[in-house]
């Protein structure tokens, strides 16, 4: 526990936990990270699950740049809240089920990035979605969601 009780002396959780503006600012920066970027997957995987056929996914893989902005984003920002408490939260069941739940989204999402810049092209031609990828697109919805409501779930668990 010793780089947990060092990470909650450190500068920046005492900005985050004491100042008047660092927690506003960090709990402000990881809502808007998390918006942009679990709305961009989310529309991207309802579109590979066979939802919304009008929209191009080549025009959506383009929008995945920017979730993964909102992904750096909510990466800083949680670390600096995390800071705050770190010794408490790596105890803590809901924020435990939330990371791990980020860390699968994570690697489910490389690698259904890896299939759609393969194949965004083909599947927009016409081409039918293989069903591999509409079973990573709704465990990726599915892994979101479960990283949402946890993180949610931490102050009241």
């Amino acid at each position: 526990m010793g780089i947990f009780t060092w990470l909650e002396s450190s500068q920046l959780a005492s900005w985050v936990g004491i100042s008047l503006w660092g927690y506003p600012i960090s709990l402000t920066a990881h809502s808007i990270g998390m918006a942009i970027m679990v709305g961009i997957v989310a529309i991207i995987d309802l579109r590979v699950a066979g939802f919304f056929s009008s929209i191009s996914l080549s025009s959506l893989r383009t929008a995945l740049k920017f979730a993964w902005l909102g992904f750096i984003v909510n990466l800083i920002s949680g670390f600096a809240l995390f800071t705050v408490q770190a010794s408490y939260f790596v105890g803590h069941t809901a924020f435990l089920v939330k990371v791990g739940a980020i860390v699968l989204a994570v690697i489910n999402a490389v690698i259904l990035q890896k299939m759609l810049t393969a194949n965004s092209a083909d599947w927009d031609g016409g081409l039918a979605i293989p069903s591999k990828a509409k079973k990573l697109a709704i465990t990726s919805l599915l892994l979101w969601l479960i990283a949402v409501i946890a993180g949610r779930l931490i102050a009241y668990v």
